[in-house]
């Protein structure tokens, strides 16, 4: 597993990563570090790696996007001094230019994100260990669908930053795809965006088999 002894894991996103946990900084105990799939993370390395004493911090925040991010990276990212750093965002960069189309201003086009990303990953990758890149997704198995056609195409450049900067890539809309070749999507999510506790294990575990996790131990 690429995470080793007494590593810092920060976990930065939207509400998906949020996911009602303890602010400013989510990490404590109980519930601390939301009911998502950081939470479930957290669980399952020191359940699986308790010897290793990796600590997990959840620095997600409902609504944000890849420019509320950039705003707040130093002082919820670099400060925190962490070994690795993860990060899923454009759930909301997409879903604004759906649910808000009129209010342009607030929209994050294609350009502003890769740009914004990868600044993010330059500005970051001389500090750390490395960087775990996630996808945003949909629950919405019709790939032809506007704001599915859409979150893939923000998918693809997550991937390619990924593959320039050379970290670890997970792909959550595959991951979640799976389920949907089996499960209507109401059942994961009743908005096609914030998953049940199915849909947040499906991301901890494509989270985890990106960073090498044995689950034979």
């Amino acid at each position: 597993m690429l995470l080793e002894q007494n590593d810092k894991l920060v976990m930065i996103g939207d509400s998906i990563t949020d996911c009602g946990r303890k602010h400013p900084v989510g990490e404590g105990r109980n519930e601390d570090w939301g009911k998502g799939y950081v939470s479930q993370v957290h669980s399952l390395l020191h359940s699986f790696y308790p010897e290793l004493g990796i600590r997990v911090v959840n620095m997600g925040i409902s609504g944000n996007r890849v420019r509320d991010l950039k705003n707040r990276w130093q002082t919820d990212v670099l400060d925190l001094q962490p070994q690795w750093v993860s990060i899923m965002i454009g759930i909301n960069d997409v879903w604004r230019q759906f649910d808000q189309p009129l209010q342009t201003e607030i929209h994050v086009y294609p350009d502003e994100y890769r740009e914004t990303l990868g600044e993010l990953v330059e500005r970051t990758l001389p500090r750390v260990k490395g960087i775990v890149l996630m996808t945003p997704f949909y629950i919405e198995p019709n790939k032809n669908d506007a704001m599915r056609r859409m979150m893939d195409s923000y998918g693809q450049i997550v991937k390619e930053t990924a593959e320039r900067h050379g970290t670890v890539f997970v792909d959550t809309q595959e991951a979640i795809d799976r389920l949907l070749a089996h499960l209507y999507p109401a059942t994961l999510a009743w908005d096609r965006v914030h998953p049940n506790a199915i849909g947040h294990m499906t991301l901890a575990r494509a989270f985890l088999n990106g960073i090498g996790f044995d689950w034979s131990r």
